[in-house]
């Protein structure tokens, strides 16, 4: 998997007390299906250059969770190197979206496995909001920093204290 790289957006609003909630995604398939801790992502995507990352981004939203992505200003939060070696980058964008609008995309995969039969599987299962000290103990190890960072950037209780996973 070196070499490859994704791209995506962090949603994320602000509450009535001044905190802040961040969107994730579960993985979708039957692999992620009974997992949810280190089962939840940011929502992205695989892009080749030349095309840009933040283009990658809003494009692989659109194609995850079947919505447009807002339009506002895109805080840079870097990158990471997950452990399977992929590179993804990330930018935080303040919006809402009701997790019951989202229209996922779909993959296709031998399952079970060795049975020969091709199955359709969304890309991803459910979106959710979630306090950044909750998001910690649901999000990939490696994407955690996104909320320090997210924080560090735009401020409104995302200490990154506590989580439970």
């Amino acid at each position: 998997m070196a070499g490859k790289r994704s791209a995506g957006l962090l949603l994320y609003r602000r509450g009535a007390d001044g905190g802040i909630e961040v969107l994730l995604a579960h993985m979708g398939g039957p692999l992620w299906a009974r997992r949810d801790a280190g089962a939840w992502t940011v929502p992205k995507g695989e892009y080749v250059p030349p095309e840009e990352p933040l283009a990658a981004a809003r494009r692989e939203f659109a194609e995850e969770l079947g919505a447009a992505p807002p339009a506002g200003r895109h805080v840079p939060l870097g990158d990471v190197r997950q452990s399977g070696g992929k590179v993804v980058a990330v930018w935080a964008v303040e919006g809402d979206l009701d997790p019951d609008r989202i229209a996922p995309g779909t993959f296709e995969m031998e399952w079970p496995r060795g049975s020969g039969e091709v199955r359709s599987f969304p890309e991803i299962d459910r979106v959710a909001w979630w306090p950044p000290e909750r998001a910690r103990g649901l999000l990939i190890t490696a994407q955690r920093v996104f909320l320090d960072r997210l924080a560090e950037r735009v401020g409104g209780g995302g200490d990154g204290a506590g989580g439970d996973g």
